[in-house]
């Protein structure tokens, strides 16, 4: 081979390598091709690709040393891609726009059809918007804080102070430090159910020295056409407002490219905050303050001089995630920063941005209220307009009346009580006047308007659930059904909302593991202050407290109190104190273990306490490292005595309780014997703290096969010693007979018997003397009823002889009566 006239420089290169044996790779250079410009002697200068820039931080802003011809040409690309991605969605944002003046925050003047026509607007979507607010304000963040946590993979008791400490810490921070998270959540909520679709940044603020958690409206966030998810998305365009004054400091401190930039031009404005600015009543009047337009894209990129390369040391040509800050109006770039993190090898784009949606919708904005009851509300304020406008036509009405009528003031309406001059030629005033036949308001129209609202309230779910009429109590069934029929959409929507504000809360713990200080700012119980970046690891995963498929206080408190009534009903099945503690945690009460206190727990006790539980019919409990031979003697001598026996279930009682001091026995005997197993145990114990899950279950598998093998000894030592203890328990049981404790109880026992005895004789003669007593006092009241029931037949004999001697007398007074008659008689005669 020989070199050609026309042969390219590398290739010329390579030949005469070759004629002397060598190769590019011996001589550690590599053969590109470059400019050549030819000197005047003869010679060559030869650039071989750009220039490499000096080696910078990874987070350094690559602007900084990049070409002005390259950063122009990148920021016309961006430019140009920005506004295709704007006027995509213009038939989006004047959707949006109209909807928002449905809301009817602003009074309408109208002249048409008549000047004075109403102009009120049904609150139909202004509503549904306010009640949504309300609703999810309350569920995503509540008194206690937004967060909790969940441990991932096996528990103990340090994973568990973990994963309390981070959760304490997530809701300090939020709650407390963290200013502008609660009020941007609530501005959020009430921009989402209108737009569809919201926003949150989440990035750490170099002024604030803290992470921030930012609420971005949907029509500051601006995605390309084919965009699906945030994911996958090949750009996001962040538009920021930033007064001249902040961009000054950003360039101060080294963020921004410290570069003069011109005075920005008006301030852009787009429909929506048209429309934004004429709801609020505002006018941008004074002009002077300088505000420019900051657009932050997240993107992919080529950049020249920072070109992806594989381990060969090749240029791939794949694009890699940057984030790129552009000034709008003077289309300088402010700054290029890597958008991956340094140890990975993938150079995956990080995440800032969380989509909250409303509803899915068909591409990447969601659907909000304003789509989906827009119609309805644009319906309801025409019919309510067109029910007004009648009702003041028919109460005010108009018409003809003739030319030659003559009315005093006729361009003043008549006041009530008025009566005004006529001149009316035709001698009768109806006849010169004719009414316009306005009708009073529809009641189709009336009718209609309530169909209208009740189909939006039904869809948006804020109409009245009746639960139970007065005293009436529904069924659980009916009321559960109840409760799904009237929440089931705003249950779909809160669920949407629970997987974003996870997502949002992961990104915040990745921030907050990377980028705080390493002592927590407050005191830790039972613990140290310099554990926060060991805290936030793999094994705590941080989620909202909200409950996916709970979305009102309502349907927690029904759930709760069906719970707690099958509890009540059936007590032997359920744990009533749990039941209770879930009530009281859906009504919202504070400090609940003030009302319900932990039962005590159990204490070991000496041996003499336990026997007399045992003694009551009551079970003891056996604790490691008592001296499980002096309990287990001291529970046989119990087991000897002549009132155990006689009592079943207190010998059951006693013998299962000696059955668990033999178990600990054996356990801790199997400890002592195997130290290096209990050693190594610990240690895997302490290392499955400081790994990630998939090595934790590992090792969880190795601790459960040397558990095993330690419940096996275990299990022989226990075999041992009950066979020890069933072979010997009649030889303990007779030597506890001659205990002098037992004689003594059993001298006790048999002095009790004698007093009882001799109680029972005294009250056998107490019980002799008293039926003698009775018996003589029957006799003498037997005598004195004799006695009385003698005299009282005397004085009745007494009383009848004196009867008959009074009737005696009677009738000879009577007949002598008589005879006095009858001799009168005579002697008259």
């Amino acid at each position: 081979m020989a070199i050609e006239k026309d042969m390219p420089l590398k290739e010329q290169m390579k030949f005469d390598l070759e004629a002397e044996n060598m190769s590019p790779e011996e001589l550690d250079i590599e053969l590109m091709d470059g400019d050549t410009e030819l000197d005047d002697d003869g010679g060559a200068t030869i650039s071989f690709g750009p220039d490499v820039p000096e080696e910078q931080g990874h987070a350094s802003n690559l602007a900084e040393s990049m070409d002005e011809g390259d950063l122009d040409e990148i920021a016309d690309d961006l430019l140009e891609a920005y506004e295709g991605d704007s006027e995509s969605r213009a038939d989006w944002s004047a959707t949006y726009a109209e909807g928002l003046g449905l809301l009817g925050l602003k009074n309408e003047d109208r002249t048409q059809p008549f000047p004075g026509a109403s102009g009120v607007t049904h609150p139909l979507l202004a509503e549904s918007v306010t009640q949504f607010q309300a609703q999810s304000y309350k569920e995503l963040f509540p008194a206690g804080g937004p967060v909790k946590t969940q441990i991932m993979g096996a528990t103990n008791p340090q994973v568990e102070a973990q994963c309390s400490r981070v959760k304490e810490f997530m809701n300090y921070q939020i709650s407390h430090v963290m200013e502008e998270y609660e009020p941007e959540l609530d501005q959020m909520l009430f921009h989402l159910p209108l737009s569809g679709s919201a926003f949150r940044k989440i990035y750490f603020d170099d002024k604030l020295g803290r992470p921030v958690s930012k609420f971005v409206s949907s029509e500051d966030l601006v995605v390309p056409y084919d965009a699906t998810d945030l994911m996958t998305c090949l750009r996001i365009t962040h538009v920021i407002k930033m007064p001249a004054n902040d961009v000054r400091k950003y360039q101060a401190s080294g963020f921004y490219r410290d570069i003069e930039l011109e005075d920005p031009s008006d301030t852009d404005s787009n429909t929506v905050q048209d429309k934004i600015d004429e709801i609020d009543g505002r006018k941008r009047i004074y002009t002077k303050d300088d505000i420019h337009t900051i657009l932050e894209i997240h993107t992919d990129l080529d950049l020249p001089g920072y070109e992806d390369a594989n381990e060969a040391g090749e240029m791939s040509g794949i694009s890699l995630p940057y984030i790129v800050t552009i000034e709008e109006s003077s289309s300088t770039v402010l700054s290029v920063r890597r958008n991956w993190n340094e140890e990975d090898p993938l150079k995956n784009k990080k995440q800032y941005f969380v989509h909250y949606k409303f509803l899915p919708g068909l591409g990447f904005y969601g659907f909000g209220l304003i789509h989906m009851l827009g119609g309805l509300s644009k319906s309801a304020t025409s019919i309510l307009r067109q029910l007004i406008d009648a009702g003041t036509l028919a109460n005010l009405p108009s018409g003809f009346k003739a030319r030659g009528l003559r009315i005093r003031d006729d361009d003043q309406p008549l006041v009530p009580g008025e009566f005004r001059d006529v001149d009316a030629p035709a001698g009768e005033i109806a006849s010169s006047l004719v009414p316009l036949p306005y009708k009073e308001p529809s009641q189709t129209l009336y009718q209609l308007l309530g169909f209208v609202i009740e189909s939006g309230k039904s869809f948006a779910a804020v109409a009245d659930m009746k639960l139970g009429e007065g005293n009436e109590v529904n069924p659980v069934g009916t009321t559960m059904a109840l409760l799904e029929r009237g929440m089931k959409v705003m249950s779909a929507i809160h669920k949407r909302m629970h997987s974003a504000q996870g997502k949002e809360f992961k990104l915040l713990a990745k921030l907050f593991a990377t980028t705080l200080p390493q002592n927590y700012p407050y005191q830790i119980v039972g613990a140290e202050q310099t554990i926060m970046a060991q805290d936030f690891d793999a094994r705590i995963d941080v989620i909202p407290v909200s409950d996916p498929n709970i979305f009102s206080i309502t349907q927690r408190v029904t759930l709760a109190q069906q719970q707690l009534q099958l509890a009540q009903a059936a007590p032997q099945m359920h744990s009533l104190p749990e039941a209770y503690r879930r009530m009281y945690e859906a009504m919202g009460v504070q400090n609940i273990e003030a009302l319900m206190p932990p039962p005590p727990q159990p204490q070991p006790k000496d041996p003499a306490l336990e026997n007399s539980e045992l003694s009551l019919g009551k079970p003891a409990q056996a604790f490691p490292q008592q001296d499980h031979d002096a309990h287990i003697v001291a529970h046989i001598a119990l087991l000897g005595s002549a009132v155990t026996k006689s009592n079943p279930q207190v010998m059951a009682n006693i013998q299962a309780h000696i059955m668990q001091h033999i178990s600990l026995k054996a356990q801790e005997q199997v400890q002592e014997q195997m130290p290096e197993q209990n050693q190594q145990m610990q240690q895997l114990q302490m290392q499955m703290q400081q790994m990630p899950p998939q090595q934790q279950q590992m090792m969880q598998q190795q601790m459960q096969q040397m558990m095993a093998e330690m419940q096996k000894e275990v299990a022989k030592v226990q075999a041992q010693l009950i066979t020890d203890y069933m072979e010997n328990i009649d030889d303990m049981l007779s030597s506890t007979q001659e205990d002098p404790l037992v004689e003594l109880k059993q001298k006790e026992l048999d002095i009790r018997s004698e007093e009882n005895d001799r109680k029972e004789q005294e009250a056998r003669a107490k019980l002799a003397l008293e039926k003698d007593k009775a018996e003589t006092q029957e006799a003498t009241d037997k005598e004195k009823i004799d006695q009385q029931n003698a005299a009282t037949a005397l004085r009745a004999a007494i009383a009848i002889e004196k009867q008959d001697k009074d009737s005696q007398q009677k009738t000879l007074d009577k007949a002598e009566k008589i005879t006095k008659n009858i001799t009168d008689t005579f002697r008259g005669n």
